[in-house]
């Protein structure tokens, strides 16, 4: 009994070690949100519908050595669409489109990455929009990877209307396939925070406001 025990023990104590170095080698990192974004295109009769989301945030966990052991989970704010036409992004919101009073985000969990190549990845991912969850498998370019930041791009394709996203019109009907684009560049959250130290340290004191006139 006792020997059952001391391996139980050992075997856990082994599954640890082996666990932990892993997920120590990933470090946090954020978007650059001056330098990111996420768009959408979307066919129809009468035009090509180019729209972006203006608010979206992720916890990024990035491996820079072994980027398949990082992890990525993406929020969208719904509400933030921007289609650049006032009643056509009320329209979207609204529940012929993304119901985002009822489902305010989109997200994004990814389940698997795989390196393709040195400058490739396909991430695998759970995408979950309007309620309904699916599988996604997203080719990703490494535009550059440094030392305390890095920059992905890609693109890939999901059908609108297995996420419940079916509104349609008569008079200019929208394609089920829609493309989804991103370009993000993205800083190590450590290093961030030392350079906004250094930057606080190096600014000049403020001056007190000079005293009110007698006059």
């Amino acid at each position: 009994m006792k020997r059952r025990i001391v391996s139980a023990a050992l075997a856990g104590a082994l599954a640890l070690v082996l666990v932990l170095p892993a997920a120590a080698d990933r470090r946090p990192f954020s978007f650059d949100l001056a330098h990111s974004q996420i768009n959408f295109v979307a066919e129809a009769l009468l035009l090509t519908a180019h729209g972006s989301f203006e608010k979206f945030d992720a916890d990024i966990q990035l491996d820079r050595e072994n980027l398949e052991n990082s992890t990525l989970t993406f929020t969208i704010e719904v509400a933030s669409i921007n289609t650049r036409v006032e009643m056509r992004d009320n329209d979207l919101r609204s529940g012929r489109f993304f119901d985002a009073a009822n489902h305010p985000q989109i997200k994004f969990v990814s389940t698997k990455i795989t390196k393709v190549d040195d400058n490739n990845l396909l991430i695998t991912g759970d995408l979950t929009v309007r309620g309904t969850t699916k599988q996604v498998q997203v080719p990703t370019r490494t535009v550059f990877l440094r030392e305390a930041d890095a920059r992905f791009k890609g693109e890939f394709k999901i059908k609108r209307m297995e996420y419940g996203v079916s509104g349609n019109s008569r008079m200019n009907p929208i394609e089920d396939e829609v493309l989804v684009q991103f370009d993000f560049h993205v800083q190590d959250r450590q290093a961030m925070e030392q350079r906004r130290q250094q930057q606080q340290q190096k600014a000049p004191p403020k001056q007190p406001p000079p005293p009110p006139s007698g006059n």
